[in-house]
């Protein structure tokens, strides 16, 4: 379950005005926990790399490797590109729009536009030199080669057939997309000038009627991480605040939370 933005904020204004430390409006709260948000997601394949290196087990729930793997599966998409100039030239999905979530880490291309959509093998411009330069490496439509370059896909060999305008749905991309930023929507009350917490959803593709202010986009990342990220944000609302001891106080803890989840 996702963390929910204004449990998150609430606890931290909270923990800055016990002792009077300061406040964070609601545009520096949302800077900084996009920011926490995706330091803590980049963590996940740190984490995932070190543990597929170290001991496994195989009791249930105790696995730290499928642990990890559960809290970035909510980020793996599979679709289609987004545009085509060429017959073997395909956009990567998210690229060029303002509304679809851009790719972080890319995993497979498959070339569904052929029989049986085979997996696209990515190389380097030197190895497509090299391969298309033999006729037993050459890229076949069973053995398809691309070059990932400009977050455009070159395809080899390309479809030869096309009866209608070129389809961007001939390739599909297995990836892992960026969290969307977190957004803490308000309204403001027209007496007091308080900030009015909006739990509406926002949605990019039909934003509200402010979408600079209103509506409200929740932390991606389990509930589990709701501790980091709330010590994580108070790190650097330290900072804004001018207060040096709510950063030194945040950064023991999560040094202190790191040490045990590494024993």
């Amino acid at each position: 379950m996702a963390i929910n933005v204004n449990t998150v904020y609430t606890t931290v204004l909270n923990v800055l005005n016990k002792e009077q430390r300061g406040y964070i409006t609601p545009y520096e709260f949302n800077s900084l926990a996009t920011q926490v948000q995706l330091e803590i997601f980049e963590k996940f394949f740190e984490d995932y790399n070190q543990y597929l290196r170290g001991p496994k087990t195989d009791e249930e729930y105790a696995s730290r490797l499928e642990h990890i793997r559960d809290e970035f599966q909510i980020f793996e998409e599979y679709k289609p590109a987004s545009a085509n100039a060429a017959p073997n030239v395909y956009t990567l999905p998210g690229v060029g729009t303002s509304t679809d979530p851009i790719v972080h880490r890319l995993g497979t291309v498959f070339y569904t536009g052929v029989k049986n959509s085979p997996m696209v093998e990515l190389v380097s411009r030197r190895d497509y030199k090299r391969q298309i330069a033999s006729p037993l490496t050459s890229p076949s439509s069973t053995f398809p080669i691309a070059l990932y370059e400009q977050d455009k896909i070159t395809i080899y060999p390309a479809k030869q057939v096309y009866t209608g305008a070129l389809a961007n749905t001939d390739v599909h991309f297995s990836y892992i997309r960026k969290p969307k930023d977190v957004r803490w929507g308000f309204s403001v009350d027209s007496t007091t000038g308080a900030y009015i917490y909006d739990p509406t959803v926002y949605d990019p593709s039909n934003p509200p009627t402010n979408p600079t202010t209103a509506a409200s986009t929740n932390f991606e990342i389990d509930e589990s991480q709701q501790t980091e990220v709330i010590i994580g944000i108070l790190k650097y609302a330290g900072v804004v605040v001018r207060e040096p001891s709510v950063s030194g106080f945040a950064a023991q803890v999560e040094q202190q939370e790191e040490a045990n989840s590494k024993r």
